[in-house]
């Protein structure tokens, strides 16, 4: 064979053998080694029944069993076709070979297949699961079915793992009846038997329980060859693969025309089994034998399982009685633990309780002790003072002894000074609190929206362009800011407060520094600047590193404050900015700008942001790194 024959005969799963030459003028079998009913019969009397079994598997007197590879035969039977199964593509020219097959999937390995033959590709793949093959368009006559297989995906064993069944055409014909049995047992409590009693079937069987792995073994071919078929007046071959254990696999199948046979038709015999009565056929004088060989030793076998399932059962039921008196007492057991268990349970909750209530007693006496121990020192210190000036005044008058003060007296006193000072803590937490709600309603009373207006002085290329200023400045100090219009009209405005251009940013922080304390005390505050592009709303709020703005001096105020708190408060601050355009909220720290941002009142009645950002700081460091993060996000328009 050529090159070119052999790859396109390799990468196509179904080739027309006649219309492509790939093999000789002559095939001869006769030259494999041949599994047929001598060989079997010789290697039983040698090797036990193991070659028994595998002859019970063909269910076709004229078939047997070769295990070696397709070679490049000699054939004197026309080859009509032949089928790569487990190839996956298919050329277009082929296109209509794919409707041979319906169901199953293909496996493909680069495992080497030992004895192989001259195309040993072919067992490198095979097609597994239940599937049927339906050959169109054949002349009516007998033809020969070759079926090649190969074990590659259980290649360790053990034997059982593959049993398949193989029928052809669509004939009634009665089978070789076949026990399999299986006995398994769990954890020594259960056993089953199961027997199978195949009879009849609506489909010819060539192939019964055949198992694969049981015969050669993995990666070594095997081929069916020479069971006989007839193809009837509609031109059809049809083959079926049913798995009983595992799923079924071929790797080629080879259809060769049949010559005609003038043998006549031999009287067909039957013989009955002694469990189910079923009727088999003799199919040949040579199988004969050896089936009824294999019937007795099933039958046998049959009686034996019958009397180890009846030792078994006895077996499983004394099992079973002890298991379930163990279970009830195990049951008892397990109620008793969990009884137990929740009483331990509950002991133990007492415990921690009373432990805590322990620590907290021993806390609480460690610190009365330091206490103690503190005014002792201090009463021992002057009690040594006192001794050294009684001794002293003993020598001068004996009648100052009395002028000793009483150490009880003293202790007394301790004590009053000590609740003197929680005194002074309540009644300091309460001047707090009153504090607050006094300074808040002098800072309400200013108003609770307040407007200050702030002008800057003209910029250098607004003097080179000989602009000059229209705001009058006079009434500054009473919140009033004049501008002339039209060089002779003058409007007034009112604000609360009038930065002229002399003021600088200390003056406008300290406006704003009241509402820091505000903002320590639990209220909302909001300060921002608006105005139209260039009027120096940026230098007002963030200013510049040796200039801080409003939002820098008053977070540096708030932690300031916030410091002289940490003994009596805990604050958690974080930063957000935020850009208001065109009617739309724009998170400046966020990585995602498209994401849309709503203000929603929440039920306590204040407003929040739903998914802001909000940067945690602890410094002022931290906060001006956020903002400056926000400051370059800003989206700078032209406002007019």
């Amino acid at each position: 064979m050529e090159n070119s024959e052999s790859a396109s005969f390799e990468q196509n799963p179904e080739f027309h053998v006649a219309d492509r030459c790939v093999f000789s003028s002559s095939f001869d079998w006769g030259k494999s080694r041949i599994l047929n009913q001598e060989t079997l019969s010789s290697a039983m009397d040698e090797d036990g029944n193991e070659e028994s079994v595998a002859d019970s598997m063909v269910c076709d007197s004229g078939a047997r069993l070769v295990p070696s590879g397709f070679a490049n035969p000699c054939c004197t039977e026309e080859i009509m076709l032949f089928i790569n199964a487990g190839a996956t593509a298919l050329r277009e020219s082929d296109s209509a070979l794919s409707e041979f097959f319906e169901g199953g999937d293909t496996f493909q390995t680069e495992e080497f297949i030992a004895e192989g033959g001259e195309f040993s590709f072919i067992y490198q793949s095979a097609r597994l699961g239940d599937f049927c093959y339906r050959i169109e368009n054949l002349l009516p006559g007998d033809y020969f079915v070759d079926l090649h297989f190969v074990e590659i995906i259980n290649t360790y064993g053990p034997k059982g793992m593959r049993v398949f069944n193989v029928f052809m055409q669509d004939e009634k014909a009665s089978e070789l009846i076949m026990y399999s049995f299986w006995c398994f047992i769990m954890s020594k409590l259960e056993v089953m038997l199961l027997v199978t009693c195949k009879l009849q079937s609506s489909s010819m069987q060539i192939l019964s329980d055949f198992d694969i792995f049981s015969i050669v073994g993995s990666n070594k071919p095997l081929q069916l060859v020479g069971a006989r078929v007839c193809v009837k007046d509609d031109g059809s071959l049809a083959l079926r693969f049913e798995g009983t254990l595992g799923s079924p696999a071929v790797s080629g199948i080879c259809v060769r025309r049949a010559p005609k046979t003038s043998a006549p038709q031999q009287n067909r015999e039957y013989f009955v089994c002694k469990n189910c009565s079923a009727e088999t056929e003799y199919p040949s004088a040579q199988k004969k034998v050896l089936q009824a060989k294999t019937i007795a030793k099933y039958e046998k076998n049959i009686q034996e399982l019958k009397d180890m399932l009846q030792r078994k059962s006895d077996e499983c039921y004394q099992s079973w009685m002890s298991w379930t008196a163990a279970n009830e007492q195990l049951q008892k057991v397990r109620m008793d633990l969990d009884k137990k268990t929740f009483r331990t349970y509950s002991l133990d909750q007492t415990l921690e309780k009373q432990a805590d209530k322990l620590r907290d007693i021993s806390s609480k006496y460690e610190n009365d002790q330091k206490s103690w121990k503190v005014a002792i020192n201090n009463l021992e210190q002057k009690v040594k003072v006192m001794k050294r000036e009684h001794a002293q005044l003993s020598r001068e008058a004996h009648d100052c002894a009395d002028s000793i003060p009483n150490l009880n007296k003293m202790v007394f006193a301790v004590q009053a000074l000590v609740e003197q000072c929680e005194d002074l803590k309540v009644k300091y937490n309460e001047e707090q609190v009153k504090r607050r709600k006094l300074f808040n309603q002098v800072q309400e009373a200013k108003g609770n929206i307040r407007v200050f207006c702030r002008c800057r002085p003209l910029s250098k290329t607004e003097h080179v362009a000989g602009c000059a200023s229209v705001v009058d400045f006079d009434a500054a100090k009473d919140g009033e800011l004049g501008v002339l219009s039209n060089g002779s009209t003058k409007k007034t405005f009112k604000f609360d407060r009038v930065y002229t251009p002399k003021d600088d940013q200390v003056d406008v922080f300290a406006d704003a520094a009241p509402m820091v304390i505000s903002v320590l005390d639990g209220y909302n505050v909001c300060i921002f600047a608006y105005g139209q592009t260039g009027t120096g709303k940026t230098f007002t709020m963030e200013g510049t590193e040796a200039n801080r703005g409003v939002n820098y001096r008053t977070l540096e105020e708030l932690f300031r404050i916030s410091k002289e708190r940490k003994d009596t408060c805990t604050y958690n601050i974080s930063v957000s900015v935020l850009e208001v355009y065109n009617e739309q909220i724009r998170d400046l720290l966020a990585t995602e700008t498209s994401k849309k941002l709503e203000i929603k009142q929440a039920s306590e009645g204040f407003h929040h942001i739903p998914g802001i950002v909000e940067a945690k700081v602890e410094n002022i460091q931290q906060v001006w790194n956020v903002l400056q993060a926000g400051s370059s996000a800003r989206l700078l328009v032209l406002i007019m």
